[in-house]
């Protein structure tokens, strides 16, 4: 099973989202794999903490890889490092990420990805991936390789404006590229019950029949938390709300694929 998680606004929550998912699926007993193809890395700095600083290859290398034809290119393999979690490991992004898009785009490198995930396949139960926040080369990528779409979503009107272009891009994306491709829900993030704007703005969005997934995710500071010390909920505080909404949130997910 393969995750993308992706919108195209920034601040949304895409890395937290998708590091407290997997974190959750390898805690469960999946061996769980995530994919950082954002050039900021926060997911990588998230769970690989001071480790991303003295990284042997990263995402950028792989990348590089098929740039450069070798008669003997490096194994997979090579490109994924083990994280601190047991079952969780990450494929590592670089900030040369940025500069390799043009070159990958130009030589219609989009596939490469899949086909590298597929070739990881039996070595991982579930993986996640997470994009930058743009539709450029790395999140078509990323929805070409995956099996559905998590859209996280932080209940404001632009973001409720950007969230139909965005649903069209999947679905251009699902129509030229990856059939196979469902729009899996739109995560709510940062919810603040008491506000009214929020709850207007989601049952709005439930009401147009869009796949909204519960439960919400709530705002908290305890997140800060988590990211300063590079431990996702699970393992800083699996008492906390938040942390117990990320597990059912997981839950909801794994009964509808199994993952």
């Amino acid at each position: 099973m393969r995750r993308v998680v992706f919108n195209q606004k920034g601040g949304v929550g895409k890395s937290t989202i998708t590091c407290n998912l997997a974190a959750i699926s390898a805690h469960n007993g999946l061996r769980t794999l995530v994919v950082d193809l954002d050039p900021q890395g926060n997911s990588t700095r998230y769970l690989l903490g001071e480790a991303t600083d003295t990284l042997e290859s990263s995402l950028a290398d792989f990348f590089d890889q098929t740039l450069n034809f070798k008669l003997n290119p490096k194994p997979l393999d090579d490109f994924v490092t083990v994280s601190p979690f047991e079952r969780l490991h990450v494929m590592p992004s670089h900030p040369d990420l940025e500069e390799l898009q043009g070159k990958l785009e130009s030589r219609y490198k989009i596939f490469k990805l899949r086909e590298a995930l597929d070739e990881l396949a039996d070595d991982y139960d579930v993986i996640y991936i997470d994009t930058p926040p743009a539709l450029n080369f790395f999140t078509r990528s990323a929805m070409i390789a995956a099996d559905a779409c998590l859209i996280p979503f932080d209940c404001d009107d632009f973001s409720r404006r950007a969230l139909y272009s965005l649903l069209a891009n999947v679905d251009e994306i699902r129509a030229d590229h990856n059939r196979d491709l469902v729009i899996e829900g739109i995560v709510v993030n940062q919810f603040q019950p008491r506000a009214s704007l929020p709850r207007k703005v989601v049952q709005e969005l439930i009401d147009e029949g869009l796949p909204i997934v519960a439960p919400y995710l709530s705002a908290s500071v305890k997140i800060k938390e988590s990211h300063e010390q590079a431990r996702p909920m699970i393992h800083l505080d699996p008492k906390h709300k938040l942390s117990q909404e990320f597990i059912t949130l997981h839950d909801t997910l794994a009964r509808k694929y199994g993952t």
